[in-house]
């Protein structure tokens, strides 16, 4: 690989326009074809063979859809003023005069409630209208969602409390937003103190935006031939600028430090993609292989995720190993670095803390591994689900839509369950279906049980429960559980199949199914870490390093995200409004991400420590001699990814923020704590052993140049020998 990478150098420093525009025209060839293809989302969290799933398939034969099912829909909620109710003569006339005026507009097909036994509150002061469109709910435009705004601004000049939510509008998230642009700021700020040059630090900003730009317009072609959900834009987001930052900046560190040995810039550039570049592609095909493996859980919803995430790392490989050497041709001479252009306080930093690891390795790594596990504890009560908008800030219209119908028909009105009754043909499936729905209806934690609906056949009935909890409370998870083993001895006798479906059972048996899949996932990710790592440094201690530390950063990423999402501690400092289950997919989703990212900081700080030992033989001084010349640039792309994450915590969205939240922990835990001193602590206690690796082994496993072995001995000069990184000299 090295070689190959060698050789492409060489060409981009000849050709630099040409890989410069390649990249550029590769832009705007994918942004003609995204605007002019189009893009089409699915918001569907499903999972096949669930019995949610199940169940909602005979619902759909026996009571197929309306041909306007997935059009667009917003419930207004409307709270009569202190002392009058919605049926008062003069609140009535004027609710009743705006939604009239809403039912004229263009785009609207009808507007049912809010004068209904359905649609009003027990106390007459809380009732609900749905307005419903001709078109679906992403293709209702600027103009209609102004209309509704205008209603709900008239309604409360008359001295109603209105709020409402809905499904209409854009389903992209915003990208480019204030989080993000604060993320790219910040990351600009560690790169120009990291390198002591403006310069510098913004050729891989702009390389970054270029390569995501890139990867997310291929992304929403990507969503004409598979179902891609809008979240995956975000999280591909996250992870391409992200890694593109990074990747850039470990060629450009590379780069500079053979020019302040006296390369030149040919040889700089072609060292630089050879080494660094190489490590790159590595490291890059790790993460997308820990995002494709998110396929094998069987959640379709979450392999288009990991697919449209690996599309953005590929794009940032691509990127760095081509665009990011013609921008180092074209600058030439001016990235020389001057002599001491480190900050004199980073470089002692850097030097007394590999002496303290030199020192005392057992302590160290003692105290930080104890340090994790004390973390993770929290993890041991972990629930998952998928938050609504009972977990969003009060300060949005939804969440108060939320609450106010909490307030009038109880907290399960926000998460009604639909049952599906099945008794066979004859006179007598009512009554078996009757029979069966009175024992559900003494179960504890059922607040309204529906009059069964049947089908043209009479033998399939459709039952709407509305329970005493909401959608997320462990009780409601329980009365699901109670009706299936209701159904089970039923069905035993023959007489009735009793199914439960609707977006809260569905989200519970996602939850279910995520947790059955995490221990397979991760046995999976660790399996093929040691494996990957055995062919890098061709070690059989340092990959079980690896892999014990990828599962220390996992541990304890989810016992911090149990400690602050679910439990509340420390919410008010990132924004998180209420407290409420873990997102159902992130344990499986963070597993995935955090082994990608873990194996680029193991790759590229392990690998500088393997070249110092090939030289001097020496394990421990290999060590200290890898932490020298790799660490303090692993420190600025640790940093860079932390803010980068960090940046979507501060969004709206609960679920972008949980990610955020989690990504950012645990590249923090990961780059600090286990790359930065568990690793380096423990191969000082094992200076020989950690090198080791059977002759018979060696034999048979496929090498696979990194460090530039090859390349050394083609240079043949000692002006190429390791060194320092600039960003240290």
């Amino acid at each position: 690989m090295a070689n190959v990478l060698y050789r492409v150098g060489e060409w981009i420093f000849a050709n630099k326009f040409k890989a410069l525009f390649g990249g550029l025209g590769t832009l705007l060839v994918v942004a003609m074809l995204a605007l002019g293809i189009g893009f089409s989302f699915s918001e569907e969290i499903t999972i096949p063979g669930t019995p949610s799933e199940e169940a909602m398939k005979v619902l759909n034969e026996a009571f197929p859809p309306a041909e306007d099912a997935g059009n667009g829909s917003v419930r207004i909620v409307m709270k009569s003023p202190e002392g009058e109710t919605l049926v008062s003569d003069s609140i009535r006339a004027k609710a009743e005069q705006a939604l009239e005026a809403l039912l004229n507009e263009a785009d609207v097909s009808a507007v049912s409630g809010p004068y209904d036994p359905y649609s009003l509150s027990e106390s007459e002061q809380i009732g609900y209208a749905t307005v419903t469109y001709k078109l679906p709910a992403g293709e209702v435009g600027d103009a209609s969602i102004d209309a509704l705004e205008r209603t709900v601004q008239k309604l409360r000049a008359s001295g109603i409390q209105v709020e409402y939510d809905g499904n209409i509008g854009s389903v992209i998230p915003e990208i480019g937003g204030l989080s993000e642009v604060i993320g790219i700021i910040v990351a600009f700020l560690i790169l120009a103190y990291t390198f002591r040059s403006m310069l510098v630090a913004g050729l891989p900003i702009l390389t970054a935006v270029l390569g995501l730009g890139i990867g997310i317009l291929l992304v929403l072609l990507g969503t004409n031939v598979m179902e891609i959900t809008s979240i995956s834009i975000t999280l591909a987001v996250m992870l391409g600028l992200a890694v593109g930052i990074d990747y850039a900046l470990f060629i450009i560190s590379r780069y500079r430090q053979s020019m302040a040995e006296g390369c030149s810039v040919r040889q700089s550039l072609a060292i630089a993609n050879a080494t660094a570049g190489s490590a790159v592609v590595f490291a890059g095909m790790t993460v997308i292989i820990a995002l494709l493996a998110l396929a094998v859980v069987g959640i379709p919803f979450l392999a288009t995720m990991g697919i449209a995430a690996a599309v953005t790392v590929a794009v940032a490989i691509a990127v760095a190993v081509t665009v990011v050497p013609a921008l180092l041709a074209l600058a030439g001479e001016r990235l020389r670095p001057k002599p001491r252009s480190q900050p004199a306080a980073a470089s002692a930093a850097e030097g007394r803390w590999g002496r303290i690891i030199g020192r005392f390795p057992l302590p160290v790594a003692i105290a930080a591994i104890l340090l994790l596990l004390f973390i993770s504890l929290p993890a041991l009560r972990m629930e998952t689900g998928l938050p609504d908008n009972g977990m969003k800030s009060d300060e949005l219209t939804e969440r108060r839509a939320y609450d106010l119908l909490a307030e009038g028909f109880g907290p399960g009105f926000n998460g009604p369950l639909i049952l599906v009754a099945q008794a066979g043909s004859g006179d007598t499936a009512s009554e078996k279906i009757g029979q069966a729905l009175e024992r559900i209806r003494t179960m504890d934690n059922v607040a309204f049980l529906s009059e069964p609906l049947f089908d043209a056949s009479g033998s399939t009935a459709l039952i709407q429960l509305v329970p005493g909890s909401g959608p997320n409370d462990s009780s409601t998870k329980t009365l699901v559980q109670q009706i299936r083993e209701q159904n089970d001895q039923v069905e035993q006798q023959g007489d009735v199949q009793l199914m439960v479906t609707g977006g809260t059972a569905v989200n519970i048996d996602i939850s279910d199914k995520l947790n059955e899949a995490l221990p397979k996932f991760a046995a999976l990710i660790v399996v093929l870490a040691v494996l990957l790592l055995m062919v890098v440094f061709r070690s059989i201690w340092i990959p079980i390093k690896a892999v014990f530390g990828y599962l220390l950063t996992l541990a304890a990423t989810l016992g911090f995200i149990v400690y602050v999402v679910q439990e509340g501690h420390l919410a008010s400092w990132f924004g998180i409004p209420e407290p409420g289950p873990v997102l159902s997919f992130l344990p499986v989703l963070t597993a995935g991400i955090l082994f990608g990212l873990a194996m680029d900081y193991e790759v590229f700080l392990v690998s500088r420590m393997r070249e110092a030992y090939i030289r001097t033989g020496d394990g421990s001084r290999a060590v200290l001699d890898g932490l020298r010349a790799s660490g303090g640039v692993v420190t600025a792309a640790g940093l860079i990814m932390v803010v980068v994450f960090a940046s979507f915590v501060f969004v709206e969205e609960p679920m972008i923020k949980a990610m955020g939240l989690a990504l950012a922990f645990g590249i923090f835990v990961d780059a600090f704590i286990v790359r930065l001193t568990i690793v380096p602590a423990l191969m000082v206690l094992m200076p020989k052993a950690s090198w080791y690796y059977p002759k018979w082994l060696s034999r048979i496993t496929p090498h696979v140049d990194i460090e530039g072995e090859s390349i050394h001995a083609k240079e043949a000069s000692p002006t190429v020998a390791p060194s320092p990184s600039p960003a240290k000299a």
